[in-house]
């Protein structure tokens, strides 16, 4: 089992022509400007840190835009980087999840919040 999160834009209408009939179709589609999946392996990692609810569930927090999650994953970071010896404690056994892959994926999707804030966050789990 796995987190799925994306940052998606606006909804637009996307055109494309028929390579066999030469029909134009149109759908609505999101654009995807960032996507990761991690292992649910991490989440009591994320509860120490105090990030559970926005990156499993930002829906029960009332999280729809990455520049909400700005601010709290910052300090979720910060408190994982400060005390590394806490948070490998709840590594998993299997080494599915582990603290040193969780930084970097953390600091990936802030990274991306930054870069998109007004992108909306979605989750799959």
């Amino acid at each position: 089992m796995s987190l799925d999160v994306q940052l998606t834009g606006e909804m637009k209408t996307v055109r494309c022509t028929c390579r066999e009939c030469g029909h134009v179709h149109t759908r609505n589609d999101k654009e995807v400007l960032f996507s990761a999946n991690i292992t649910h392996n991490l989440n009591t990692m994320a509860a120490e840190a105090g990030i559970y609810k926005h990156l499993w569930r930002p829906d029960e927090i009332e999280i729809t835009q990455a520049k909400q999650l700005i601010e709290p994953l910052q300090k979720g970071l910060d408190l994982m980087k400060s005390d590394p010896k806490r948070f490998k404690e709840f590594d998993a056994p299997n080494k599915w999840g582990l603290y040193i892959n969780f930084v970097p994926w953390v600091e990936n999707y802030l990274r991306a919040c930054r870069e998109n804030p007004e992108a909306f966050v979605e989750v799959s789990r």
